[in-house]
């Protein structure tokens, strides 16, 4: 493919964008600088570096985010800041959108694609991905509210019960809450229902895949192959 193809597949801008880019002798593969927009690169296994920043080619761009507080998971954001103003410009120029969305003060794993399937499989209700959300609480904790968590609470705006997959008291005020629907607010809501309020929500993992330790809040990085075949294989922790 011609590498100024590769360029703006990548979201790099206008083809004549890339090749000034290009031309400016701003883009290296292996160390070495290709001057010519016209070069034909193979892309199997291509990583190129723009500015000395790799970047990895690959039909579709899906990374993981550590979200701080304060970001919506919008590209029109009401309130506050878009989350995808974390992402730099090429990955918000291929269209990347987050897998679901996490509320503006929930903090966390959040991953972006604009695989689109992707999106579907790890975001829609039906498919029961599990999400894995550390919560802390206002009112203490007892067993009574774990155990309607367990078996199921009824939400205002819907008559069937909604149960957690998995709910792991790890404190007076602190519990490992898993679920597998993803509705509005829903974590929110099921610690409503049985009488308590979340004070603070971090979601560490998505189909098993655990938010990197050494990922800061407000920094992001591609995932792995071997982690792109897991979350196309999501199960449940």
């Amino acid at each position: 493919m011609h590498l100024e193809r590769i360029l703006q597949r990548n979201g790099f801008g206008t083809r004549r964008a890339c090749r000034a880019l290009i031309g400016q002798g701003r883009v290296a593969i292996g160390g070495v600088v290709h001057a010519d927009p016209a070069d034909e690169i193979a892309t199997e296994g291509l990583v190129f570096t723009v500015d000395g920043v790799d970047w990895p080619h690959a039909e579709f761009a899906t990374v993981v985010l550590n979200k701080p507080a304060g970001y919506e998971c919008s590209r029109q954001p009401q309130h506050h800041r878009s989350v995808l103003e974390l992402l730099p410009l090429p990955l918000r120029e291929r269209g990347v959108q987050p897998v679901g969305r996490l509320d503006a003060d929930t903090t966390g794993l959040l991953l972006l694609t604009d695989d689109g399937p992707l999106n579907h499989a790890l975001a829609s209700g039906k498919r029961m991905v599990a999400k894995v959300y550390l919560v802390t609480t206002k009112h203490p904790l007892d067993e009574r509210q774990i155990g309607r968590l367990r078996a199921g609470v009824v939400l205002h705006d819907d008559p069937v019960p909604v149960a957690a997959v998995a709910c792991e008291q790890l404190g007076e005020h602190h519990l490992r809450l898993t679920v597998g629907e993803g509705r509005y607010h829903q974590v929110k809501r099921m610690l409503a229902a049985v009488g308590n309020r979340v004070e603070a929500l971090h979601r560490e993992a998505v189909g098993g895949f655990v938010l990197p330790p050494d990922l800061a809040p407000g920094e992001w990085r591609w995932l792995s192959v071997a982690e792109l075949l897991q979350l196309s294989h999501p199960g449940k922790r």
